[in-house]
């Protein structure tokens, strides 16, 4: 990496934000009982940490940093899990999100993971799966932050609980389809390391 110092403090920085912003979600996501939310909140938490395993592979060597890669993919299932977790809770027990909080709330989480991607973006071109761990859950979270506040507005004017089910269900698509992604490059690092 071109300039590492400067990408240890940005993903600390991350690492930070998501964190805080994961207890502000997760306590308004419950309390208003959405879907959405609830798998974004815990995609918060889920990316604090991934942030922090972030900055302690960048002290790896190339081999571990590949292997750690590997793990990273792992982690990003659990934001999915928990997504299709919520979706059958709510297809149990049907019920729409009040749509204002729904909204509000991931105005915040977009205003959140917008900076983090917009910090992230100068090292894009870094080609470890560990800098592309942190740029795609980034911009994945502000996708579906924007779909959450159309699922907001959605919900406000049917009433209904799909539009919220719906972005949930969308939430796990995305983040299986990032941890395949970072699995795929971690894969190629380490069959280059070992070669």
């Amino acid at each position: 990496m071109s300039d590492q110092p400067a990408f240890r403090r940005t993903v600390a920085l991350v690492a930070l934000a998501n964190l805080a912003y994961f207890g502000v979600e997760f306590f308004l996501a419950r309390s208003i009982g959405s879907v959405s939310l609830i798998a974004d909140s815990i995609d918060f938490l889920e990316d604090a940490a991934l942030n922090l395993l972030v900055l302690v592979g960048l002290s790896l060597a190339a081999p571990a940093r590949a292997r750690l890669g590997v793990a990273l993919a792992g982690l990003l299932l659990v934001p999915s899990a928990v997504a299709a977790l919520a979706v059958v809770q709510k297809l149990l027990h049907p019920a729409p999100p009040a749509a204002p909080e729904l909204g509000g709330v991931a105005f915040g989480a977009l205003a959140v993971n917008l900076g983090c991607a917009f910090a992230l973006a100068r090292f894009r071109r870094d080609p470890g799966s560990l800098a592309k761990a942190a740029i795609l859950t980034s911009r994945n979270d502000a996708l579906a932050n924007i779909a959450m506040i159309i699922a907001a507005g959605l919900t406000a004017l049917t009433l209904s609980y799909w539009p919220d089910l719906a972005v949930g269900a969308w939430v796990f698509a995305m983040n299986a389809d990032a941890a395949f992604n970072v699995f795929r490059s971690a894969r190629s690092e380490l069959d280059a390391s070992e070669a």
